[in-house]
């Protein structure tokens, strides 16, 4: 007997954003939801940020990019908006939350 681990709160449709995963019964990609843990919101604090989702969506999401790195990761790469396209103080805001993880992530 097989077990298939099923994600109840992620779902992919083609209407919705050309079929990348987001959170049932709204518009929220996990691609969102990871690329603000990425940059060290913590889980418990992304629906703070996402106030339409709940934290067992959050950790839903986490848990499908832990199975799905490498499509979620083209997600990231293929809406990734280009340095020369940002404002000046998003990419200095950016480069400090960079820096603050790999201080973090040294200690």
């Amino acid at each position: 007997m097989s077990t298939k681990i099923v994600h109840p709160h992620v779902v992919s449709d083609s209407a919705l954003l050309g079929g990348e995963p987001v959170i049932r019964g709204t518009r929220t990609s996990v691609r969102a939801i990871v690329e603000l843990w990425r940059m060290g919101v913590l889980p418990e604090e992304i629906p703070v940020h996402l106030p339409h989702i709940t934290l067992a969506q959050v950790f839903d999401a986490l848990g499908y990019y832990a199975e799905n790195q490498a499509e979620i990761n083209h997600y990231i790469q293929i809406n990734r908006v280009p340095d020369d396209l940002t404002h000046p103080s998003v990419r200095t805001s950016a480069s400090q939350t960079a820096k603050y993880r790999n201080y973090k992530g040294a200690i």
